[in-house]
C-alpha cells in the first residue's frame, strides 16, 4: 500500500503547478534534535514560563540562557537528514515552491532550500536586543552567560519566544502560499499549534490536495489530508523524489 501511495504522491507533485511543504518537529527529531513537547521534550526539563517567555529573556537573560545555550549546542551539531535533502532536491528540480516550517533549527537552509518561511525564527542566528546586530550563533561565546554584543547589549536567539507574535510577513506570505498551491505536503507535524495548524485547512479550502507524511495518524488524517503515507520523512521523501526523477515522463500522463 505504501508503494502505491509513493507513486500517487509523485504523480500529484508532478502534475501540480505549485507545491508547498509544511514541516514540523518530526523532521527535527530525525536529525537528533529533541522535541519541545511530549515525552522527552525540553519542556519536561525546563518550565517555559520560567525560561522561555520574552519578558524573562529581557529581565533575567542569564537564567534564560541556561536553557538557550543547551538548545543552541544541540541545534548547531545537528545535520540535515535525508528528508531535508529530498525537499531541497524537489526545489532544485522545480517541483517545490516553498517550505513553511515551525522548526527553528535552520536545517532546511543547511540542506539547500532557498524559499523558506520560518514561523518561529532560526536558532542558528542571534540578535542584539540593544543595537539589533545579527550574527551567526557560532560567532558568539557561551562561556559566560548571557552572551553580549560589542555594545554590551544582550544577544538573544533570532526566534519567537512565548509572548511574542508571529512575524506579520511570515504569516502573510504563508497564507498566500497556502491559498495558491495545488498540493501541500504536511510533513512531521501534528498540525495542532497555530497558526501553522491552519495552513492545511486553508490550502484544502482552496482546492489543494493535502498529502500527509507522518509516523502516525494526526487530527488531519481522514479529515483534511487526502491521504497519509505512514513513515519517517527521511525514508518516505527520498522514495518520492527517486520516483519523480526516474519516472517523471510516465507519471505525468
Amino acid at each position: 500500500m505504501t508503494e502505491e501511495l509513493i507513486i500517487r504522491a509523485a504523480r500529484d507533485i508532478i502534475r501540480a503547478k505549485k507545491v508547498v511543504a509544511l514541516t514540523g518537529a518530526g523532521m527535527s527529531v530525525e536529525s537528533g534534535i529533541a522535541p519541545f513537547r511530549g515525552e522527552g521534550g525540553i519542556w519536561e526539563k525546563y518550565d517555559p514560563e520560567e525560561y522561555a517567555y520574552i519578558d524573562i529573556v529581557r529581565t533575567n537573560p542569564g537564567k534564560s540562557w541556561i536553557l538557550l545555550s543547551e538548545m543552541q549546542k544541540e541545534i548547531t551539531k545537528a545535520q540535515p537528514n535525508p528528508g531535508h535533502i529530498s525537499l531541497a532536491e524537489l526545489e532544485r528540480l522545480g517541483y517545490l515552491s516553498s517550505i513553511i516550517t515551525q522548526n527553528v533549527d535552520g536545517l532546511h537552509h543547511e540542506a539547500g532550500n532557498k524559499n523558506i518561511i520560518e514561523f518561529h525564527g532560526n536558532h542558528r542566528w542571534v540578535v542584539c536586543m540593544e543595537c539589533g546586530k545579527r550574527v551567526k550563533c557560532t560567532e558568539i561565546s557561551l562561556e559566560k552567560l548571557p552572551p553580549r554584543c560589542e555594545c554590551q547589549g544582550v544577544f538573544k536567539p533570532d526566534v519567537i519566544f512565548f509572548g511574542e507574535a508571529i512575524p506579520y510577513e511570515a504569516l502573510t506570505k504563508s497564507n498566500q502560499e497556502a491559498r495558491s498551491c495545488e498540493v501541500m505536503l504536511v510533513i512531521g507535524t501534528s498540525a495542532v499549534v497555530q497558526p501553522a495548524a491552519s495552513m492545511p485547512g486553508i490550502a484544502k479550502s482552496s482546492g489543494a490536495t493535502i498529502i500527509e507524511i507522518n509516523i502516525e495518524e494526526t487530527e488531519l488524517t481522514g479529515y483534511i489530508s487526502d491521504y497519509l503515507i505512514k513513515g519517517k520523512a527521511g525514508e518516505v521523501l527520498p522514495k518520492i523524489v527517486n520516483k519523480i526523477k526516474n519516472d517523471a515522463a510516465n507519471l505525468s500522463v
